[in-house]
């Protein structure tokens, strides 16, 4: 409740705002952030690496392409500062759209009356239906979800958003189903699936209605201008309230994820597949923060490497759809508790799928 509280008193103009006139503003916004982004970058860029099929690579540890290349024979922390770099400059473009958009839509949701519904099914479908076309990476969708649950959303929709956008993307899917045989895409499929439409409404009634679900009374008095000036105004504070948090855990989740990364030993995964390697591979692949689709790039190539198949379908069901960058954030907005459990049902899904593919064959 301190969370939302917080968040709504940040922005007084929002309440205060006409709410047609802001909600346009707010809608204008909105549509002119992510029609940029996705026309010049991001369906651009996904249909790219769909259209590449097997030939699909990746030249950084965390990131399809390099700034600076790193060699194994370079001292640790050389190694991961280069790839700290070459993580935030491949992220670059899509923590722009993320910083800029979930403000916006913090602003547009404000001068909603009602942002839940009294079914957290519905809400959960309502939040995976918005998580779809935004076409962000988990890194992308973390300060989006901060703003998402400082409107007052429900915590089902802000987490079905948070897994729907990495893993159900239109061309995510396609490329899934291109790439693996279709009993290792349909489990992957599942995993997230669950994730989204189980996880995310049990965890949200364990956790309780702890968000402002009241509606927000708006007076109609506002002419263009001063509602031009109040959603400036409410927007810059929004900004705020989503940047001081996000920023710096950002920078901490690329550090961490460069650390974890440069530190596993380059053969690791071409070993005879363990359950113990299953697990840490589980554990490894939801900590990672990757760019979008990479879990799927990563795991075929690892497959046409011939790392073991258990691996693969571990790595497929992990890496992306959660990282230590999106935990963090919603730790800091939602609950650690949230935070911990989604981190550790995503590493015992990953884990299950890893096993069942390895006593399958």
């Amino acid at each position: 409740m301190s969370v939302q509280a917080s968040a709504l008193n940040l922005q007084p103009s929002i309440v205060t705002t006409s709410a047609w006139r802001s909600r346009t503003l707010a809608v204008i916004l909105m549509v002119a952030i992510a029609g940029i982004f996705w026309v010049d970058s991001r369906y651009p860029a996904l249909l790219k690496r769909y259209n590449a099929g097997t030939h699909v690579k990746a030249a950084g540890a965390l990131t399809y392409g390099t700034v600076y290349q790193v060699d194994r024979s370079m001292p640790l922390s050389t190694r991961v500062w280069r790839t700290t770099v070459n993580w935030l400059d491949a992220n670059r473009i899509g923590m722009t759209f993320s910083f800029l958009f979930g403000p916006a839509a913090l602003v547009f949701l404000g001068t909603l009356r009602r942002r839940r519904t009294g079914s957290r099914y519905l809400n959960t479908l309502f939040g995976a239906a918005a998580g779809v076309p935004l076409a962000v990476c988990t890194n992308c969708i973390a300060p989006i979800a901060r703003g998402l649950y400082a409107s007052g959303m429900s915590t089902e929709s802000v987490l079905a958003a948070m897994f729907a956008s990495p893993a159900l993307n239109v061309v995510v899917v396609a490329m899934t189903f291109a790439l693996f045989p279709a009993p290792i895409a349909l489990l992957k499929l599942a995993t997230v699936l669950f994730l989204i439409f189980v996880f995310a409404p049990a965890v949200a009634s364990r956790q309780g209605v702890s968000a402002v679900a009241c509606p927000i009374e708006i007076p109609v008095s506002e002419n263009w201008s001063q509602a031009l000036v109040s959603t400036g105004r409410s927007f810059a504070k929004s900004f705020w309230y989503v940047f001081r948090v996000a920023f710096p855990l950002m920078i901490l989740a690329a550090i961490l994820g460069a650390l974890v990364i440069e530190l596993l030993p380059p053969q690791a995964l071409i070993a005879q597949a363990t359950i113990g390697g299953i697990l840490l591979v589980a554990l490894v692949g939801a900590f990672l923060p990757v760019p979008m689709a990479f879990d799927v790039a990563i795991a075929y190539i690892a497959m046409t490497k011939g790392v073991p198949l258990p691996y693969v379908v571990t790595i497929l069901c992990t890496l992306g759809i959660i990282s230590v960058f999106s935990l963090s954030v919603v730790g800091k907005t939602i609950s650690w508790k949230v935070a911990a459990a989604a981190y550790a049902t995503v590493a015992a899904l990953g884990t299950l799928a890893g096993l069942l593919t390895r006593t399958l064959g």
